[in-house]
């Protein structure tokens, strides 16, 4: 009788059960993740055996290999290796349904397994930004999604605008329970400004299967503004026949109009030496008379905005004399210093009288033995009591 293959394989494990009956050997697995689409390579070794078989089965414990002998008919599936102390197979161009756990078997008596899980991860489609109306006009409101599917587990979804990242977003994952991958969603919300113009807004999508290549979508924001004015001038202190240049630049978008002079409300009083070129406006020969508010317009499709300049026409005699010395001031010092010496001179006069006559009083009364005036002074002045018995009369 003629045994077919299949029971020849299982003949030749039973005898080989029977006749080696060890029992220091032990199979030697190791768990795999693979990115779909890749190979899984599993492994399965024995460090001590003695010529007993090794066997690889599938999650549905279907034998895919029993020593170097290919049970399952399935050509991603091949032989690495095999020998008494390994068998390894690879398995390419996995799928997700290929993910399981995955069974080793030496056939010793009882039958030894180990178990090795193979891990799929879902690839994550390419992202795409979707909410985007060019143009966005200033102020209003803006909601970009970027969504991405296939991902497994749930991918990451990160904002950046201009390199650097948002984190204010919302962040959403569904899974498709069929296929058990994952379709993940961001919103980015925000108001519109004119420095968001040119802006790059990139959504970047992180996952364990791009080998730390993201995946990335990118969408430059275009927003249309008023336009904002500033008038420069060229000279910071004109002065009476002197020229000046006064610039008035306007940035906006869409790219404002010509610009539009006017001095004080009204025209430009003197076209002749008051030249518009662009939005450049040059005044010649200037003179007081160019005294004013000089008045810079600007406007796009958006709307319209203006700035001032204010004119002043400076005498430059004027401001010659003013560096010189102020006569003034040295005038008005002169003056205090004369009079407080004129002051001075007058109380001291008064004082020197004062103590001379009383001087000459007490000599008349008898102080001539005084050795000076001030005690002369003072003896009088006790002698007050008896001043009317000594009235003395001058003729």
């Amino acid at each position: 009788m003629r045994l077919k293959p299949g029971a020849l394989l299982r003949f030749y494990s039973l005898c080989g059960i029977l006749v080696q009956g060890s029992q220091g050997q032990f199979p030697l697995t190791q768990n795999v993740t693979v990115v779909e689409g890749g190979t899984a390579n599993l492994t399965c070794r024995v460090d001590q055996n003695d010529n007993t078989s090794l066997q690889w089965s599938n999650p549905a414990q279907q034998t895919l290999y029993f020593d170097d002998k290919k049970a399952l008919r399935d050509n991603r599936i091949e032989l690495v290796r095999a020998s008494w102390h390994e068998l390894s197979i690879s398995v390419s161009d996995v799928s997700l349904s290929d993910e399981g756990q995955y069974t080793c078997s030496l056939f010793t008596m009882p039958v030894k397994t180990s178990k090795a899980f193979l891990t799929v991860l879902g690839v994550p489609e390419k992202p795409q930004i979707t909410g985007f109306t060019s143009p966005v006009m200033e102020g209003e409101r803006m909601q970009l999604t970027c969504k991405t599917s296939g991902s497994k587990p749930a991918a990451d979804i990160r904002w950046f605008k201009n390199d650097k990242e948002v984190k204010d977003v919302k962040y959403l994952k569904e899974e498709d329970a069929v296929r058990k991958t994952f379709t993940v969603s961001s919103t980015l919300d925000f108001l519109a400004d004119r420095s968001d113009d040119g802006a790059v807004v990139s959504c970047r999508v992180d996952h364990e299967s791009l080998n730390s290549t993201p995946q990335i979508a990118m969408q430059v924001l275009e927003i249309h503004y008023t336009p904002l004015v500033k008038i420069i001038s060229s000279n910071s202190w004109p002065e009476e026949g002197q020229s000046i240049i006064l610039t008035c630049e306007s940035k906006g978008k869409p790219l404002p109009e010509p610009v539009l002079w006017t001095k004080d409300g009204g025209e430009l009083p003197d076209p002749e030496r008051m030249v518009v070129n662009g939005r450049v406006l040059s005044i010649s020969f200037l003179n007081k008379t160019d005294n004013g508010t000089y008045r810079c317009e600007a406007k796009n499709p958006i709307g319209r905005n203006s700035t001032e300049y204010v004119l002043i026409v400076h005498d430059p005699n004027a401001l010659a004399g003013q560096t010189g010395p102020d006569h003034a001031l040295i005038g008005g010092i002169v003056a205090v210093v004369v009079f407080v010496t004129l002051c001075s001179i007058i109380l001291l006069g008064r004082y020197l009288a004062r103590h001379k006559g009383t001087y000459l009083t007490n000599e008349a009364k008898g102080a001539e033995d005084a050795p000076d005036a001030d005690t002369a002074i003072i003896n009088a002045e006790g002698s007050q009591v008896n001043a009317e018995e000594k009235k003395e009369y001058f003729i």
